[in-house]
């Protein structure tokens, strides 16, 4: 499918086209990816949209998460939130990986107090039948592509815009488990004993994958994040057989095409606790690599040995310091890392509990710290 076949259709009553986009103004954020020089270092923060703003709750009060994640407008909205607050140096779409499940067929929703569910979970191979052999990525999640459209228009060119998806073993994980789970041990159970079934999904996963991802720069994202969320569950042998080549395998599948079609986005993978796969990570074709807080940033650099830019890695428990600590725990993050190649970030999403203010902080820490840090340089 090439990129010019996603036709982003009405979004409300104006036609919105995913061209002709505002200027941007504050690129920090990708030429860190890049490893290019900066004047600080930008920061984000994995669901900066997210519940702990008392905005975000009265935007979804009473309305169903998947429905939210349909409605291009309520998506722009939440999107744009946390930068009428904080000077972020990025936005992220409001959406969830579980959309692509839901694309190729599977029933999925949110469970108050439970969290994603699927009904009707994957028990055995011959379940695989059930699932959409090809699935029409404009049609099914177009949505998706209609609220990046309209956000990257409202955003006015403030910061860069990310898109994302979850990765194939990480996904598959959640088909098998139908939710959430501490073990993954019926997930884990199709590896050792279906590994042929296993290769099966992944690769249609990764197919749907990379149309998705496609899609999304064709509507206007400007960077990919592949989240890799439950990296930490498998070993390293079983990280090797079915979740790296697949990681690759999107990577390079997504950056052939946007070569085709004369671009390049930059591309961030995150691997939850899967500090194992450091050095694999970093020649994976992705321009980042994103850490969690159980790597330490200098050891980081050392094993990643300069072929790519980091992101991350304050532990998100953190925010719960008074702002002077959080001040020190930043300073003490930068050191590690380095000013150059690195973007700013928690080593994962922001809880519902967190104080904005203290979120606030952080985005001024590291702004300020770094500032001065490439001013002694």
């Amino acid at each position: 499918m090439h990129l010019s076949d996603f036709h982003i259709k009405r979004t409300g009553f104006t036609a919105i086209h995913p061209k002709d986009f505002p200027q941007l103004q504050n690129d920090t954020f990708l030429r860190a990816a890049r490893g290019e020089e900066t004047e600080h270092v930008p920061v984000w923060c994995m669901r900066q949209a997210g519940r702990y703003l008392p905005e975000f709750r009265e935007s979804r009060a009473g309305k169903d998460f998947f429905e939210t994640c349909q409605t291009p407008a309520a998506c722009c909205e939440l999107t744009l939130q946390p930068l009428r607050r904080f000077p972020f140096d990025a936005a992220i779409i409001f959406s969830d990986i579980l959309v692509v499940p839901q694309a190729m067929g599977m029933d999925v929703q949110m469970v108050a107090g439970k969290g994603p569910t699927f009904p009707e979970p994957l028990k055995e191979p011959e379940d695989l039948q059930r699932l959409r052999v090809k699935v029409d990525v404009g049609k099914e999640l177009g949505y998706v592509f209609k609220a990046i459209t309209l956000t990257r228009h409202k955003i006015e060119g403030k910061v860069p815009l990310i898109g994302f998806t979850g990765a194939p073993w990480t996904l598959m994980s959640y088909m098998i488990e139908g939710g959430g789970s501490n073990t993954h041990s019926k997930a884990k159970r199709w590896l050792y004993r279906h590994p042929e079934a296993s290769h099966m999904l992944l690769r249609m996963l990764t197919d749907v994958i990379v149309e998705y991802l496609l899609g999304q720069v064709a509507a206007g994202a400007q960077a990919l994040q592949v989240f890799e969320s439950h990296a930490g569950i498998l070993g390293p042998v079983e990280f090797k057989e079915f979740a790296l080549p697949y990681l690759r395998d999107i990577a390079r599948r997504v950056k052939d095409k946007l070569k085709e079609a004369g671009q390049d986005v930059p591309m961030i993978v995150f691997a939850k606790d899967g500090h194992y796969a450091l050095e694999d990570l970093s020649q994976s074709h992705y321009e980042v690599v994103g850490l969690d807080w159980t790597i330490d940033p200098q050891s980081a650099r050392e094993r990643t040995g300069g072929k790519v830019s980091l992101q991350g890695n304050m532990d998100p428990c953190a925010l719960y310091a008074p702002k002077e600590r959080i001040s020190d725990i930043v300073k003490k993050m930068l050191e590690g890392f380095g000013t150059r190649a690195y973007i700013a970030n928690l080593g994962h999403g922001l809880y519902p509990d967190m104080d904005p203010e203290s979120v606030g902080a952080f985005v001024e820490a590291v702004h300020t710290h770094s500032r001065q840090m490439i001013k002694q340089k």
